[in-house]
């Protein structure tokens, strides 16, 4: 019974994730950035411009602009980064990192209409706080016979967030100290359940005081480490943007440990491990966005598409060099473990690094997607429903340390996917609300 659910969701995720919804995903990110006339690329000194300003209130909300965005990278820098690109480089080959470039060039635009939507859209809710996301922009931009799909998104994503980004990010951590340092799977559950609860008490403004004080500093510990490891490999790194550049249009044989790709593989994988790491277009990261204390949609959205530039174009772009000019991708090996032989081939304990800088980012993971489900599950049941959503979520860290989560994945994985579709189709509706406010704010003088 129990393998033929999973033959079931096998099948159920193949599908969701197939070649029409990555179209949709892409389509949707190529389009907005052809209608904004290539404003993240045009605009990206100015989006680092409004994030030093960010780090203080420009207006009515909840935390910052820079919070916002910490926060949103807390969810958003994570497994994805470490696992998530060594899965492409082994299995689609070094091509498969072009393709997260070209997924994360039109993302920004995705997640830059994201946020001005979730801004423009959003509501105060009865505990007086800002709250939005896709499921606000779409019943209050669409109206209500749409109602349906924002109750959809809201579900999916309440849904989702204790699998992808709660127990399964739960076992990461477990795994990852367990395999470094030999710390028991229960232990490790109970200490995160407690972290975590102390976190949430405290709401959105404790999760963005924690995201401010870890983003910055998990990302440069690994960005150092990512460094230390091409430095050691100077001489091959030219050689590894030959090879992503030229295995992006051409199958890339057998080699090593490497079982060979086709292009269809190495695209496939370049663009699904390219979603899943910046969640461009997923429809999460506005949520965070949402609360910003901003005086303008079109000021947060140039805030909130660095996170996809920082995500894939900063984060996996150097995870990837490392892994192709050590040769570790060659190796045979999976997943994380791919990424600590590359880290412990030019570091002291390198393998550790990798363990702490995952056991980091996952837990960040944990915090940042507890607002994305906890405001989810408000819109569904309103503010009663948020102390039992802690309480679970709580409760699903400290069991999803210790479980075998293959099954979670694959739903979980499942669920982001619907989340997508909702989530996708309102910003093709609603891109005329999102290129009329952006001509209007950037006539004024963007400032």
């Amino acid at each position: 019974m129990a393998e033929s659910w999973v033959t079931a969701l096998q099948t159920l995720n193949g599908w969701v994730w197939g070649v029409p919804t990555m179209a949709l995903i892409l389509g949707t990110g190529l389009y907005l950035t052809v209608g904004l006339r290539l404003l993240p690329l045009r605009r990206l000194g100015y989006g680092f411009a409004q994030l030093w300003r960010g780090r203080r209130a420009l207006g009515e909300g909840e935390i910052s602009p820079f919070a916002a965005l910490m926060t949103a990278l807390s969810a958003t820098v994570g497994t994805g980064n470490i696992v998530g690109v060594a899965t492409a480089v082994t299995i689609g080959g070094p091509g498969a990192l072009f393709w997260m470039w070209c997924t994360a060039l039109v993302g920004m635009a995705t997640k830059y209409a994201e946020a001005v939507l979730a801004v423009r859209y959003r509501e105060v809710d009865k505990a007086g706080q800002r709250v939005g996301g896709p499921m606000y922009y779409i019943r209050n931009g669409l109206g209500r016979r749409f109602a349906w799909l924002a109750f959809a998104f809201a579900l999916f994503g309440t849904l989702a967030g204790f699998g992808i980004g709660n127990s399964v990010q739960a076992n990461s951590v477990a795994d990852a100290l367990h395999g470094a340092f030999g710390v028991p799977e229960g232990l490790t559950g109970g200490v995160l359940a407690v972290l975590v609860g102390l976190v949430l008490i405290g709401g959105i403004r404790r999760i963005a005081r924690a995201a401010e004080a870890l983003v910055p500093a998990m990302g440069a510990l690994y960005l150092v480490a990512c460094a230390a490891v091409l430095a050691d490999h100077w001489r091959e790194i030219p050689g590894a943007l030959a090879l992503i550049v030229v295995g992006a249009f051409e199958p890339l044989a057998a080699q090593g440990g490497f079982a060979g790709a086709t292009l269809a593989m190495t695209i496939q994988m370049g663009v699904a491990r390219g979603i899943f790491s910046n969640e461009a277009g997923l429809g999460s990261a506005p949520i965070a966005h949402a609360a910003a204390a901003t005086d303008s949609p079109v000021r947060q959205g140039t805030v909130a598409m660095l996170g996809t530039f920082i995500d894939t174009l900063v984060i996996c772009t150097l995870t990837g060099f490392a892994l192709i000019a050590s040769g570790a991708w060659r190796l045979g090996r999976e997943g994380a473990a791919v990424t600590a032989a590359a880290f412990a081939g030019s570091l002291p304990q390198g393998d550790a690094v990798v363990a702490v800088c995952l056991a980091l980012f996952a837990f960040t993971t944990i915090l940042g997607w507890s607002y994305y489900g906890e405001r989810c599950a408000e819109y569904l049941f309103g503010l009663r429903a948020v102390p039992i959503f802690r309480v679970l979520w709580v409760a699903a860290a400290a069991v999803g340390a210790k479980l075998e989560l293959d099954l979670a994945w694959l739903v979980a994985d499942t669920l982001n996917a619907l989340m997508a579709i909702p989530n996708l189709v309102a910003l093709i509706l609603l891109s005329p609300v999102v290129f009329a406010l952006t001509r209007e704010y950037f006539a004024g003088g963007g400032k």
